[in-house]
């Protein structure tokens, strides 16, 4: 084996494991940091928000179906 190619693998073992080690600090301060209450509240605003605008949708289409359906009976 050739002296770079075992300096790059050895390089990106460390910066692997350097990226994990960063996550789970990056997860820690998440979960247990300051604001970590107001991150999670902040999830789940924007969690039903998403829902309602889903649901909100499928009912305008279906109703938009159902107007157009009976609008080509009266013609």
């Amino acid at each position: 084996m050739d002296i770079k190619e075992r300096a790059k693998e050895t390089r990106d073992r460390i910066e692997s494991g350097l990226e994990s080690r960063l996550r789970q600090v990056e997860d820690l301060i998440a979960e247990r940091g300051v604001g970590s209450s107001q991150l999670s509240r902040a999830r789940t605003i924007q969690r039903n928000v998403n829902l309602a605008i889903a649901v909100g949708s499928i009912i305008t289409v279906a109703g938009i179906a159902a107007w157009a359906l009976s609008g080509s009976d009266d013609e």
